[in-house]
């Protein structure tokens, strides 16, 4: 997975955006109260969503990626210290190795230590590049022992064990909470399946009855409420479950993409 940086969210964000906003213009100029209006609101919802959900995605599994490596790399360090080989050498050596994505990152900083940079700095620039949770609490703590003048082999191994137990408790967590993700969807598809049901057997059978054809909704303003509704139920179900899975609300918008498709693609050949 390549890393996303922030100024590519925002440009796709801000790009999405802007032809969600045309779609939706374009619509209310030409269909409004029209039916056709309906599936273009959701055309413009979904551009705009999708790019952001997609990228968010990628940048997560990078930065897990990353994490996951974390205690290997410290393991490392603190064996080839132990051996007498200075932490620079260690840091080159522990680069030509397969950590994943830090790989790169570590031939950064390097990089920047062999153009002069102090190693605080460059471990400082590794922080700032990174930008995980996980690495940002490493970096001062190995900073601060550098700068102190011990010897920081011995920060690398509690550290590397208080970042395994982190990624533990955190994949804990993740597989407690799977089952509530799961529930939004079970929930979600039980709404259409019950919406779909009283569509069928209620809405357009008492539409053709004289006595309630003049109560009731009409089957196209049945239709197009339910329409709402689901469009309404997946995107914010879609946010509860990135925000119950992942901890945040943005992880959502995966499931919100997933859940609007599925919902439209329900009413849209089934009522």
């Amino acid at each position: 997975m390549p890393r996303i940086d922030k100024w590519e969210r925002k440009t796709a964000w801000i790009v999405s955006s802007i032809i969600g906003v045309a779609i939706l213009i374009t619509a209310c100029v030409t269909l409004w109260n029209m039916p056709l209006f309906d599936e273009y609101l959701l055309l413009a919802v979904l551009i705009t969503v999708f790019p952001s959900a997609v990228l968010d995605y990628v940048d997560y599994r990078w930065k897990r990626s990353v994490d996951e490596h974390l205690p290997d790399l410290f393991r490392s360090l603190v064996q080839a210290q132990q051996t007498g080989m200075p932490l620079p050498q260690a840091l080159e050596e522990a680069s030509k190795r397969r950590y994943g994505p830090l790989t790169g990152e570590l031939k950064k900083m390097v990089t920047q230590m062999s153009w002069g940079m102090s190693f605080e700095k460059a471990l400082q620039s590794f922080g700032e590049r990174v930008g995980t949770a996980l690495v940002g609490r490493a970096v001062p703590l190995v900073i601060e022992a550098s700068k102190s003048g011990g010897r920081v082999e011995k920060v690398f191994a509690p550290t590397g064990k208080f970042i395994q137990s982190t990624l533990t408790m955190d994949k804990e967590r993740r597989t407690r909470t799977r089952p509530y993700v799961a529930i939004v969807y079970i929930a979600f598809f039980v709404f259409l399946f019950t919406i779909i049901l009283l569509f069928k057997t209620l809405f357009v059978q008492a539409a053709e009855l004289p006595t309630l054809g003049s109560v009731v909704l009409t089957s196209e303003e049945a239709r197009r409420l339910f329409f709402h509704m689901s469009v309404i139920q997946a995107f914010f179900g879609g946010l509860v479950a990135g925000k119950m899975g992942e901890g945040t609300m943005s992880a959502g918008l995966k499931h919100s993409v997933i859940l609007l498709a599925s919902g439209y693609v329900a009413l849209k050949f089934l009522i």
